[in-house]
């Protein structure tokens, strides 16, 4: 049972990391892209260059708003 926990420790740590609200929005746009290829005939290049893009955003959202909070 440790060796179960401590793994799921290290992939709590390195998945989630500091900030849970970054891994949160990076399943998020992921998820959003998984439906994209799904349901639509978007071809999957654009699919795959709003997926990055949205990642981008998520993290650029994540340090601004890190920076708001200790300012």
């Amino acid at each position: 049972m440790r060796l179960a926990r401590g793994f799921a420790r290290f992939w709590w740590d390195f998945v989630v990391g500091d900030d849970w609200r970054i891994a949160a929005g990076v399943v998020v746009v992921l998820a959003g892209g998984a439906v994209l290829v799904a349901r639509t005939s978007v071809p999957d290049g654009v699919v795959a260059a709003v997926t990055a893009l949205g990642i981008v955003v998520v993290a650029i959202g994540s340090i601004a708003a890190a920076g708001r909070d200790n300012a």
